[in-house]
């Protein structure tokens, strides 16, 4: 903004290191932290994608599985979160409609904690087998931000999902 850093967050997995930078009026605050990464367990941002991929067929037999995310508050912090499939759902891009398979990532939040903080779940879409990307839906980096959406096909505008009764045990 102006030229100025806002903020900037970075995870270094092999140092276990999380770090974030945030500009709060002239003022640039800085966090380091130590983080205990879980190998296979401990994932950040686009990380989750790649661990659904893996985790699907277990989450289509109704499995829920606990993970650790890496998150900014905007100090970094580990955080347990819960992955579910909750459905198959429909959706509009780019003037076609497309359906894949719906999981909720739900952060666990201490009752104390939670009472100060609110930490939107994640959403991300799966196409059928093989499972791929689809759609992601979340705060960019903190609890705080506006939830926004992205696509795997861009183009015209997308329109929000919506469940698809199936017949089919899945």
């Amino acid at each position: 903004k102006g030229g100025q850093l806002v903020r900037h967050f970075a995870v270094d997995f092999k140092t276990q290191t999380a770090t974030a930078q945030k500009r709060e009026k002239d003022d640039l605050k800085n966090w380091s932290e130590k983080i205990d990464v879980q190998a296979g367990r401990t994932f950040a941002g686009y990380g989750f994608m790649l661990a659904l991929q893996n985790l699907q067929p277990r989450l289509l037999r109704g499995e829920q599985i606990e993970l650790q995310a890496v998150g900014f508050t905007p100090k970094p912090k580990i955080v347990t979160v819960q992955i579910s499939h909750v459905g198959v759902d429909q959706m509009k891009m780019s003037d076609r409609l497309l359906e894949g398979d719906r999981f909720v990532i739900h952060p666990k939040i201490g009752a104390i904690a939670g009472l100060f903080v609110h930490v939107p779940d994640t959403l991300i879409w799966l196409t059928k087998t093989p499972p791929e990307f689809l759609r992601w839906e979340g705060p960019v980096a903190e609890p705080n931000d506006p939830i926004v959406r992205v696509d795997l096909v861009s183009g015209a505008e997308s329109g929000p999902a919506k469940p698809v009764e199936t017949s089919d045990a899945r």
